[in-house]
């Protein structure tokens, strides 16, 4: 099955479904890339906290190696951690010796961390390593209007991308539209919610409607709304089932009744994440 592309605004082609890893455990990280690529996936996502780069890094050689899949059509983004900020450089050639590749696609800001007032040149330090041939395109995790502003700016570099907090019930439309009149792609982080609002009435009856299992509903609910998602799992079943939701088609009245599912944010506000 065929996961849709979007383009970034630097003109590279980037799949609409990845595969994340936040909390994948080292003992997992090979088993499920290495199926999720056999399954079709071609964007995998980690970062330095992840604490698996090195197990990340490992399962795409080994599918790079065993034939399943070619560098090119992989797409490997990885994050700089706020106490980096001040070293982003050097930070940068640490994941990518531990993720054991020649170039990383896509290497995000992973917190704006406003208290430490070091967001813009951790930018302008990534921005510069595209220069060196080991970087594809740059982006930002977690930031918000006013820090985005702020680094366009200072940089006159727009960041091809911005991972937030995004699921049903918070959909973040007003950032969403920031980032559409900036050409910024919107990539949600933790889309299904941790499966917290599965119960919702209006997932289970659009579902059920579909034939399709909640996860697959809200997956496919926020590709519709032009958003890019990166669910992870350490279920070699759910990977399927996650790929499913690129098949599953809703019309109108299915996001609409999406839309109105009440929801708030459930983890850390950028704004004052961390304290």
């Amino acid at each position: 099955m065929s996961i849709p592309v979007t383009t970034l605004n630097d003109g590279y082609d980037f799949p609409l479904l990845g595969l994340g890893t936040y909390k994948l455990e080292a003992a997992d990280v090979e088993p499920v890339v290495r199926r999720a690529i056999e399954l079709g996936y071609r964007h995998i996502d980690t970062a330095s906290l992840y604490g698996n780069e090195v197990e990340v890094g490992k399962a795409i050689r080994d599918a790079i190696a065993a034939g399943d899949v070619t560098r090119e059509e992989l797409f490997v983004t990885t994050k700089l951690w706020n106490d980096d900020q001040h070293r982003a450089g050097e930070a940068y050639q640490e994941s990518l010796k531990r993720l054991g590749l020649e170039f990383i696609d896509l290497y995000l800001v992973h917190w704006p961390c406003p208290q430490q007032g070091r967001y813009v040149s951790a930018f302008e330090q990534i921005v510069q390593l595209q220069g060196m041939g080991q970087l594809q395109s740059v982006g930002v995790a977690n930031f918000y209007e006013e820090v985005l502003d702020e680094l366009i700016a200072a940089t006159g570099v727009t960041p091809v991308l911005n991972q937030v907090e995004l699921h049903a019930g918070f959909t973040q439309p007003e950032l969403r539209e920031y980032h559409a009149q900036h050409g910024i792609v919107t990539e949600a982080w933790a889309p299904l919610a941790r499966g917290k609002n599965f119960d919702a009435p209006e997932i289970v009856a659009v579902a059920e409607r579909h034939d399709a299992t909640p996860a697959q509903v809200v997956l496919a609910y926020l590709m519709k709304l032009g958003c890019s998602v990166v669910p992870k799992t350490a279920n070699l079943e759910r990977l399927e089932e996650n790929l499913g939701a690129v098949g599953l088609l809703l019309d109108d009245a299915d996001v609409n009744s999406l839309n109105s599912i009440p929801g708030e944010r459930l983890w850390g506000n950028p704004r004052t994440f961390p304290n």
